[in-house]
């Protein structure tokens, strides 16, 4: 089965046969891949009112576990996000109630960022439906396969992600 990437490494096999284009068999369907994941999110997010970024913040909260609450500088580490996009993020859930800022006990002028009845209930309702849209995604492989490609993506990202702040 040849898809666009096969396509993309022939032509630059034949314009540039001088370069080695083996990562683009790769990368590019990595990339593609993420686009088209990107595009599922979307649309599993979008039957419930939710964006992705609004999804990353919540699911930060809910996996939290209970009380589900984090501080901003949690919720930045694990939403890739800078401080100014992150209290805008907040201020915004915070009108939608789906978030609400409590005072943190530990620190007087520190604030907790806790998600609220009906944030949980978006949260577990936009997973739900994003696993179904990744499970068809997923579909054409089996399980060993899901596995293996699964260590192979982890050798690739566990350098990014374990790099220090």
């Amino acid at each position: 089965m040849e898809d666009e990437v096969d396509r993309l490494v022939a032509a630059w096999r034949r314009e540039r046969p001088d370069l080695d284009v083996e990562p683009l068999e790769v990368l590019s369907r990595v990339s593609r891949l993420a686009r088209h994941l990107d595009r599922a999110r979307r649309l599993a997010f979008a039957e419930i009112g939710l964006e992705p970024w609004e999804f990353d913040v919540l699911t930060a909260l809910r996996r939290a576990g209970t009380p589900y609450q984090l501080s901003p500088g949690q919720l930045l580490t694990q939403t890739l996000v800078t401080s100014g996009t992150m209290t805008n993020r907040i201020d915004r859930l915070a009108e939608k109630r789906l978030v609400e800022r409590l005072p943190d006990p530990t620190d007087r002028r520190g604030v907790l960022v806790r998600l609220t009845p009906a944030g949980q209930d978006r949260a577990d309702r936009a997973l739900a439906g994003l696993l179904a849209q990744e499970r068809a995604i997923l579909g054409e492989l089996t399980q060993a396969q899901r596995a293996e490609l699964a260590g192979l993506l982890r050798q690739l990202t566990a350098p990014f992600d374990n790099i220090p702040t």
